[in-house]
């Protein structure tokens, strides 16, 4: 069941698959920069840290726009202990995302299950593309952030219905450095995102995607807000 916030009342022109994360709330503002109409999609997957679902939350209050939270929780439980350190009770490892212990994060599928169901209320709502915020750091760990992964799912939401919809992924080729930078420019409240794996108050600055959040801002030359423990 979806929770929903806010209505627009016009068809959109891209629904957006935002998180709460950095990259795809970077991906939203820069959406809405370009002119399109934009209606948001948050997935609640049963995620440890599902606290980044508030961030997406504020994210999408913030710009205006209808926000729709989908409830996902049961694939924990459809997984019987196979989800990974996001959905079960596997610990989320501390490190690099360079390191093997980072497959630990790896939700089965979670790319594909998650735009199929943006594609679907993209049919319904006659919005003619989805886009979401895979980007080139995600490659080595996660096969669904791949651009082989999102072109051929961009072929088959093409096919799926008489009203086609394309994906959109801007940022694929993208280190989460340019990323940063990008959300510089757009004056997006970085620090009101969340990356952290573990859920805390605040970010733990030790897991992989605190490390790389914290490596993105440096390279970038971006001042990092975000707390640390």
């Amino acid at each position: 069941m979806a929770k929903r916030d806010g209505n627009t009342g016009v068809a959109p022109s891209v629904i957006a698959i935002v998180s709460g994360g950095l990259d795809s709330t970077v991906m939203l503002q820069w959406a809405v920069s370009r002119g399109s109409v934009v209606e948001v999609v948050t997935f609640d997957y049963g995620q440890r840290h599902r606290r980044e679902i508030d961030s997406a939350r504020c994210a999408a209050s913030r710009l205006g726009l209808r926000h729709d939270v989908v409830d996902l929780s049961f694939l924990g439980a459809l997984y019987r202990g196979g989800g990974g350190a996001l959905l079960g009770d596997v610990a989320v490892p501390d490190g690099h995302y360079a390191d093997e212990s980072m497959k630990a994060t790896v939700v089965p599928n979670r790319n594909a299950i998650m735009l199929s169901i943006a594609v679907g209320v993209a049919i319904a709502r006659k919005a003619p593309m989805v886009a979401y915020a895979a980007h080139a750091g995600d490659h080595a760990i996660y096969p669904d952030c791949r651009p082989v992964f999102a072109s051929a799912m961009d072929v088959v939401a093409r096919l799926a219905d008489w009203h086609e919809v394309g994906i959109e992924r801007p940022f694929v080729a993208m280190t989460k450095a340019q990323i940063v930078r990008i959300g510089s420019d757009l004056s997006v409240p970085m620090h009101q995102t969340w990356s952290c794996y573990k859920g805390g108050d605040v970010h733990c600055g030790t897991c992989g995607t605190c490390v790389e959040r914290r490596e993105a801002f440096a390279v970038a030359g971006v001042e990092d807000l975000t707390v640390y423990a």
